[in-house]
């Protein structure tokens, strides 16, 4: 593999990985915190003690400590990518690792967190299958886009 082709496969890599960590930092901000639909363990532990409340809290912060860590792995593999060669600053290719990480980290999170292991919910409450697919189709929808955009990608740089 020649060297640019290496820089745009650590450029895509980044983009998964910072996607992801957007998609886990807006989960936590948005869902957890300023909406407060639900937090890690909800389901398990519903907030309806002081003890139930703080449990939730600990886990939300190993739940941002882990998106923490996915996003300085990315920021760092973006460094390289930079530092390799240059790279040309390209929707397709960015864009589209930002999205299929975005939309494939919410996918896995959803499946495990919402279906497998029931820990929480997207919005628990009437609705809340409809809330959990809703979340799922979206997220695949995501993938799907990001994918397109790098195989425009793979046209472009194989032309």
């Amino acid at each position: 593999m020649n060297q640019q082709g290496n820089v745009g496969g650590m450029l895509i890599a980044a983009g998964i990985l910072l996607g992801m960590s957007a998609a886990g930092f807006f989960d936590g901000i948005v869902l957890h915190e300023i909406l407060q639909w639900h937090q890690m363990l909800t389901s398990v532990m519903p907030p309806t003690s002081l003890s139930n409340v703080k449990e939730n809290m600990v886990w939300d912060g190993y739940f941002h400590a882990g998106v923490y860590v996915i996003n300085s792995v990315g920021i760092w593999l973006l460094w390289r990518a930079g530092k390799q060669g240059e790279i040309t600053a390209s929707f397709s290719t960015f864009g589209g690792a930002l999205l299929v990480g975005a939309g494939g980290f919410n996918l896995i999170e959803g499946l495990i967190d919402h279906q497998i292991l029931g820990i929480h919910h997207v919005k628990p409450g009437p609705n809340q299958l409809a809330w959990d697919l809703g979340f799922l189709v979206i997220s695949a929808l995501l993938v799907a886009a990001g994918w397109i955009l790098l195989q425009r990608r793979q046209r472009d740089v194989t032309a």
